[in-house]
């Protein structure tokens, strides 16, 4: 059964140059790689050989990967995306009931997330938590070192 991966549209633009990359640099690197190798003689007992193979296979495996995930790749429509209440790709203001510390985060699939642009993984304890609250609302979120409450004090795009 194929998964079907939600991106944007910048998701898979890194996808497809992560890919094309891969394919026009990385393979034929590891191709002259195992050609030295082999003009070295026997093959049999040639660690460089061995070291070359296992790279590739690893390299065809990470290819293989990505074709798939972008072949199964859906769009999300931005035009479409509300803030009235929060869902995948709004930019969330929330404040730490506990510390009163305030934080932002832009919820994204979770092929796009990265802590240091503040894009949070849809799949997170605090994404899943604020998943449909709406401006106001405080959110009891478990997390690793306990329960946190999050006040909700923006969603925008």
């Amino acid at each position: 059964m194929t998964k079907i991966t939600y991106l944007t549209e910048e998701g898979l633009r890194k996808l497809r140059e992560e890919l094309e990359i891969l394919m026009n640099i990385e393979r034929p690197k590891i191709s002259k790689q195992i050609g030295e190798a082999i003009e070295k003689g026997d093959i049999s007992e040639n660690a460089e050989y061995d070291a070359a193979k296992d790279a590739q296979g690893l390299l065809e495996a990470k290819i293989a990967h990505l074709q798939n995930k972008i072949a199964n790749a859906r769009i999300i429509d931005q035009s479409k995306i509300d803030t009235s209440q929060v869902q995948i790709l709004n930019k969330v203001t929330i404040k730490n009931m506990k510390n009163n510390t305030t934080m932002v985060y832009t919820i994204v699939p979770e092929s796009e997330a990265n802590l240091k642009e503040a894009k949070l993984s849809v799949s997170t304890p605090i994404a899943k938590g604020l998943m449909g609250k709406k401006v106001g609302d405080v959110v009891d979120i478990k997390v690793p070192s306990g329960v946190i409450p999050f006040e909700i004090i923006d969603i925008s795009l």
